[in-house]
């Protein structure tokens, strides 16, 4: 699904495109946020190469995200199965302060 999302918060009124997309490899599965022209590359079943790649908590669960400094790049078909019982964005993660006395 693709969210249309804008922000008002300057002179000019932004619209943003976010859709979540489940990636995976030879080690397991994550959710992919896509954004903007991203989102036009990601279709079901194609193989894509995540550049320069960056991990963002949300709501205590990892998310896969590429900014400005990364790239996503479609590609041959990958001669690997995905690990489908090894999906990282369903693990939630809480944040623990340690004090040291």
């Amino acid at each position: 699904m693709v969210l249309q999302k804008g922000r008002a918060d300057g002179p000019q009124v932004r619209q943003m495109r976010i859709a979540e997309c489940l990636v995976g490899d030879e080690t397991g599965l994550i959710i992919f946020t896509a954004r903007n022209d991203q989102v036009d590359l990601m279709k079901e079943g194609s193989t894509v190469i995540l550049r320069n790649a960056k991990i963002d908590m949300f709501k205590g669960s990892m998310r896969l995200a590429v900014d400005k400094w990364g790239r996503v790049e479609v590609t041959e078909p990958a001669d690997f199965t995905v690990k489908e019982d090894n999906n990282l964005s369903l693990i939630e993660y809480e944040l623990v302060n340690v004090v040291e006395e």
